[in-house]
């Protein structure tokens, strides 16, 4: 199959939509909502429609209708419905579905109209906190269980990256920093997943702090540097896969030997590869966070 994904199995439906295979089945059987499609070889499967159906038959269901209401529906109604309920009310749940349908159609007019239609009621932070992060923990399970392919996921994450540069770049433009304190934020060697970073990188510069975002695959030696240039220096990194569990204390007993002791510098670290250290043994100098959030309200 390429890029474009157009066939769904029942199992896929119900990765991307939440609703159990057993009920897909039910609904298909008892209330003729969906009509799977076969292959030459008799193996059944979903179109793209039938995804979207499913989407606004769910996000009904999840808002009131009955499923023997929806059925009674024509086809052109259902969509129809879940708009109005969409601008009344619900628009977190609405809009998870449109990025998703945005995703799989590689459809950037959709993203942007979803997003602009989020910002009539949302700031740039509630959509990242409220939507964003949501959707992108939903992509990495779908992206594991072979739902979407790396093409959908690069789509979709250029998309939220541009976002990000657009709102940050809006605020450096009006803001003066107030303190001599220089954030550093960085990725060690090999980590690629720089969306929490450059959010967080947005928050700082939105908390009127001096930021430098290096990005991704920063090697530590080349970290020394700035020592040179800035006397007061937090780096921050975010720890999605690397270091690998196995290399994560030597990367910060490192980390702590080569920047640290020999100067006023801080290091701050979050992601997921915190839960394979003893966060109670760190260095004096190196704070761990549980989130961006948590980041924020110490800033």
């Amino acid at each position: 199959m390429n890029n474009l994904k157009n066939n769904f199995s029942i199992k896929d439906l119900e990765n991307l939509t939440g609703i159990k295979a057993h009920t897909i089945r039910i609904w298909e059987k008892r209330y003729n909502l969906l009509s799977p499609k076969r292959t030459d070889t008799n193996i059944r499967y979903y179109d793209l429609a039938s995804f979207q159906k499913l989407l606004n038959v769910s996000y009904l269901n999840n808002n009131g209708y009955k499923i023997s209401k929806i059925a009674t529906l024509k086809p052109e109604e259902i969509p129809q419905r879940v708009r109005e309920i969409a601008l009344e009310s619900n628009l977190e749940s609405h809009a998870l579905n449109s990025f998703k349908l945005a995703m799989l159609n590689f459809d950037q007019s959709l993203f942007y109209k979803t997003y602009d239609s989020l910002l009539n009621d949302m700031s740039f932070e509630d959509i990242f906190y409220d939507i964003f992060i949501p959707l992108l923990t939903e992509l990495g399970l779908l992206w594991q269980t072979n739902t979407i392919t790396p093409a959908h996921e690069h789509f979709l994450t250029t998309l939220i990256r541009q976002k990000i540069l657009i709102n940050t770049e809006l605020i450096q433009a009006e803001t003066k920093p107030d303190s001599k304190r220089t954030y550093v934020l960085f990725l060690p060697d090999n980590e690629i997943h720089e969306l929490g970073l450059m959010f967080l990188n947005y928050q700082i510069v939105a908390h009127k702090k001096y930021s430098i975002l290096l990005g991704q695959s920063v090697p530590m030696d080349s970290l020394k540097d700035i020592l040179d240039y800035y006397d007061d220096i937090v780096f921050i990194s975010y720890f999605t896969i690397k270091p690998l569990k196995e290399e994560i204390d030597k990367y910060i007993t490192d980390f702590n030997k080569l920047l640290l002791q020999k100067s006023n510098a801080e290091f701050w670290i979050l992601g997921k590869m915190l839960d394979s250290i003893d966060l109670d043994t760190l260095p004096e100098k190196i704070k761990p966070f549980k989130s961006i959030q948590s980041v924020v309200e110490h800033l």
